[in-house]
């Protein structure tokens, strides 16, 4: 892993910084207190502290949903987030030049901005945000060992790292200067902590006509009218609104595609599985649906 990431990851035991073991086996980080955390063959590093609740996405889903952003289907969702975090990062410092220091100092480095993204998945956002962020380094965290696999090889300058976007995260406070939230749970108090005080949280949640022609013909759930409100209320006392774009995308898919579609969504996990196979076997090809999704940009209060 890139050391201008390690530099900026703690120990979600005692917080303490990380560096490569130097001795035994090279493929882990260890903090001074001896905390230990292995570094898998496939590059991503466990930084869970204790058991999580849950285990994320299965090999199956992840693969489904790597293939289907990788044909290029949410990349108008990709391609906000890269237009965006130019602006943050061209705002972060009148100058140009590198992100205020943080306040829990690293012991070296820190010089290029890192963008680091809670809830990544594959990490195909944030490689897309990497591409156009030539002088940074990102991070996805996830709970998922499937997703992490692939995150870990998603850009030459990005990591990953197993981790719970409800507990601490393992980052040093104010070292992150752009937070990447897609479609994910938001910890207001902890991206609030990790986020440089002139950085940006993008934030990127779906509006009333997301996938509206599968919600009509597959009776999924809908969009709550009050989605914007939730999420302002998920970061109040912490961050403050700067700005909001919609964006929009007409998608062609196969009825495998629609399924995996569906299946990156909360309707998921509350529809009858038999019934809404059932349903979505009956939908004529190609199936026609809509993107539609609000980015909003946030600075810390």
């Amino acid at each position: 892993m890139d050391p201008e990431i390690v530099n900026r990851l703690r120990c979600p035991v005692c917080a303490g910084t990380l560096a490569p073991a130097t001795a035994g086996t090279a493929h882990a980080l260890r903090c001074p207190r001896g905390h230990s955390f292995d570094v898998a063959r496939q590059g991503y590093v466990n930084l869970l502290a204790g058991r999580t609740p849950h285990a994320g996405d299965s090999a199956a889903m992840v693969a489904a949903r790597a293939d289907f952003l990788a044909a290029g289907h949410y990349d108008v969702v990709s391609s906000a987030l890269a237009d965006a975090a130019v602006r943050a990062l061209a705002e972060h410092r009148p100058d140009g030049g590198p992100p205020t220091p943080p306040a829990d100092p690293v012991p070296t480095g820190g010089a290029y901005p890192l963008v680091v993204e809670p809830g990544a998945g594959t990490a195909r956002h944030l490689a897309a945000v990497l591409a156009a962020l030539p002088d940074a380094v990102g991070l996805a965290l996830d709970v998922s060992k499937p997703a992490l696999r692939r995150a870990a090889r998603a850009h030459p300058r990005a990591g990953a790292a197993l981790a719970d976007t409800w507990q601490r995260l393992p980052l040093a406070d104010a070292s992150v200067a752009v937070l990447l939230n897609v479609f994910a749970p938001r910890n207001g108090a902890e991206f609030h902590r990790v986020l440089d005080p002139n950085g940006t949280l993008l934030v990127v949640t779906p509006v009333a006509e997301h996938l509206a022609e599968l919600v009509d013909a597959l009776d999924l759930l809908r969009v709550d009218p009050a989605k914007a409100e939730r999420v302002a209320g998920s970061l109040a006392g912490h961050f403050t609104e700067i700005g909001t774009t919609e964006h929009r995308a007409r998608l062609t898919l196969t009825r495998p595609e629609a399924e995996t579609l569906v299946g990156m969504g909360p309707s998921a996990w509350h529809a009858d599985p038999a019934r809404l196979a059932a349903r979505i076997a009956a939908l004529a090809e190609p199936v026609t649906v809509t993107v539609a999704v609000r980015l909003s940009r946030y600075r810390p209060a």
